[in-house]
């Protein structure tokens, strides 16, 4: 990558946003089958700092083709049904929480955060799934005093994540280690110099 420089500003931009990542929290899209709502959720997810989303689909090229693009800033990966997803989230050692309506149902502010959390997200008319529910450590609710009793699917996603992850930060938990923040930062830095290169080859392509 010789001769391919990053300007200080876009280099600390970069080190600022890689030094907020949070490892310790994820958020699972459960069949979410509207294009929009799941590459909104993928946003919202960056937009607070988590370093991977969770796709359950069979329909693995049409949930990663909703997120393209988001994918530069977060970690996708896919899984073809619930019980795998559960099963490498238990394993990562996560407890998972559905948002859903029950009597024993944590808040965003309740909920504990002393280990890993994956918060799943269900399909836009029916939510999560029996089985979802079924394999969860739990479940978590947004707290609501209006008339209106559900939320679209992806600013209900916005709520959760931006209490979990605030608190996440304000008791030091969650953060991506040192090591795994300095190795995406070289990750994005690499990326960041191809894609100069491409473009500069792109242009001498033009000229000639």
């Amino acid at each position: 990558m010789s001769g391919i420089a990053i300007s200080e500003k876009r280099r600390g931009r970069l080190e600022k946003t890689v030094r907020n990542r949070l490892d310790g929290l994820t958020i699972v899209a459960e069949g979410t089958h509207l294009r929009h709502n799941l590459s909104a959720i993928i946003r919202t997810a960056e937009s607070f700092g988590i370093s991977t989303v969770h796709l359950i689909s069979a329909e693995k090229q049409k949930m990663s083709g909703a997120a393209k693009g988001a994918e530069r800033w977060v970690d996708l990966i896919v899984h073809n049904n619930t019980e795998q997803c559960f099963e490498y989230l238990k394993l990562q050692g996560y407890q998972i929480f559905v948002t859903d309506f029950q009597e024993d149902s944590y808040t965003p502010e309740t909920a504990p955060v002393d280990r890993p959390v994956a918060i799943v997200m269900g399909t836009e008319l029916i939510g999560v799934s029996e089985m979802a529910k079924k394999l969860s450590d739990g479940s978590i609710v947004i707290p609501m005093y209006g008339l209106t009793q559900s939320l679209n699917v992806s600013v209900a996603s916005a709520c959760v994540l931006q209490r979990l992850s605030t608190r996440m930060r304000d008791a030091g938990v969650g953060l991506m280690s040192v090591e795994n923040q300095d190795k995406l930062l070289n990750r994005w830095l690499q990326r960041d110099q191809q894609e100069k290169r491409n473009r500069r080859n792109r242009q001498g392509l033009v000229k000639k």
